[in-house]
């Protein structure tokens, strides 16, 4: 749990059970309650101990983990994890419908219209609104934890693979490719995400894999990555030696597809390591030490822990670390879900408004997407009901809760716990590393 001093400044994150003895002396109050944050009533932050925390990023495509950790001698402990869903697939989407309602009216028999501006440039560092979006939803998170928690330095991933390590690594020998070298896993990340995790040749997935020189290196053939493919041990094994003509010169469809497939780049892994440029530039710009690893580095510090794969436990697994302590057993799993629309009205399918929504957002002191609880003392709804709400003018409100959809409860029996802030919020099981921690599986004797 996040702790406030008195006046509002980060302390050291506490557990659970002694938060909530604060509460129940009346030492603490609570300062929000997704993600649930206290503030001491009797301390400051010179009269505490704070150590600080760090922070672990591990930026995805569609969801990013950041880790909040604590290091001792080089053994990370696991604090808080959150999971955050980006929402760039429905940013483009709603960007091509706009671009599309554009382009239909400019084909219509309408009143000319004068262009507002005329060669128009994107400026410097440009990017996308979709991949804008998961930079600044990451910063703003980021920044979020550094308000609740000392945050002292920040660990995320600025290239998913290391091209210098590929590059200047020095001659790949056979053994390498299998060990757990930081060189190896580099370029075997990078080959098993561009062949799509399947054998060049005959397409098989889920079996053991090995690196492969398509022109080998007994006929003349480079240890380039335009030269590598992936194969599995049978093909591996019967291609041998043999120059890939030779090798599928009864298949010219799948001979022209994977020399075509070597040659083109791997386009999704360009589009997400400039992403990950522009989200360490950003990070830079706020916090005061920014540690970058690739995402080979914390491949391999998770298989020499034996923590399973997930966004959080990547995460926590980011840069330089000798070992894993503990990891948290549930995680934050937020969703980016916007703050509403500024459409009036609401069209049919052939285009004409079909209703028109009010201009204000708030109704009784409350709009859609806050946090409340509802205490309905008599009738078919009676109970406690907590979760998000949709508003009405006409005050009656519904309430979505872990249980379902409550409609029509008065306003009157509602009590605002946390603003809408744009996102949505549940928590689950981290996973199997749960049940690995608690049967005492130790990460330190995994090497």
């Amino acid at each position: 749990m996040f702790v406030l001093d008195k006046h509002g400044h980060p302390l050291q994150p506490t557990t659970p059970a002694r938060a909530r003895k604060l509460l129940r002396q009346g030492r603490a109050a609570v300062a929000r309650h997704t993600p649930f944050v206290i503030r001491l009533k009797d301390r400051t932050m010179p009269e505490s101990q704070v150590d600080g925390v760090e922070l672990g990023i591990d930026p995805g495509s569609k969801r990013t983990g950041i880790a909040v950790f604590t290091v001792k001698e080089g053994e990370r402990c696991g604090l808080y994890a959150v999971e955050l869903a980006h929402r760039g697939g429905i940013i483009r989407d709603r960007l091509t419908a706009r671009g599309a309602y554009r382009r239909g009216r400019r084909t219509r028999n309408l009143r000319y219209r004068a262009p507002r501006f005329s060669h128009r440039t994107r400026p410097k560092g440009w990017l996308a609104p979709s991949l804008r979006h998961r930079v600044d939803t990451t910063v703003s998170w980021t920044t979020r934890l550094a308000r609740w928690a000392p945050v002292r330095v920040v660990h995320v991933e600025r290239v998913a693979f290391d091209t210098h390590a590929m590059s200047n690594g020095g001659p790949m020998e056979g053994a390498e490719y299998q060990h757990g070298t930081l060189h190896g896993t580099e370029v075997r990340e990078y080959l098993l995400a561009k062949w799509g995790r399947a054998c060049a040749y005959c397409g098989v997935t889920g079996v053991p894999l090995d690196i492969d020189h398509i022109h080998p290196r007994s006929r003349g053939g480079s240890d380039r990555i335009s030269n590598l493919c992936i194969a599995c041990v049978p093909c591996n094994e019967k291609k041998s030696n043999q120059p890939v003509e030779d090798f599928l010169k009864k298949s010219p469809r799948q001979l022209a597809r994977i020399l075509a497939q070597a040659k083109a780049p791997l386009c999704d892994a360009a589009a997400v390591n400039a992403t990950r440029w522009a989200l360490w530039r950003a990070l830079g710009a706020v916090f005061p030490k920014v540690c970058t690893a690739s995402g080979g580095r914390t491949k391999w510090n998770r298989q020499r822990t034996g923590i399973p794969k997930t966004h959080t436990l990547d995460a926590l697994c980011v840069g330089e670390l000798e070992s894993i302590d503990r990891a948290p057993a549930r995680i934050l799993a937020v969703t980016a879900t916007g703050r509403g629309t500024y459409t009036r009205t609401s069209p049919d399918k052939y285009g004409f408004p079909r209703l028109r929504l009010p201009r204000q957002k708030q109704f009784f002191g409350y709009q859609t997407g806050d946090l409340a609880r509802a205490v309905v003392p008599t009738g078919k709804k009676a109970g406690t009901h907590t979760g998000r709400i949709a508003v009405r003018a006409t005050g009656s409100f519904n309430i979505k809760t872990a249980h379902g959809l409550i409609q029509g409860i008065g306003h009157k029996y509602f009590r605002l716990l946390q603003r809408a802030d744009g996102y949505a919020y549940t928590t689950r099981p981290e996973g199997p590393t749960t049940t690995q921690l608690k049967q005492g599986v130790s990460t330190k004797e995994v090497r």
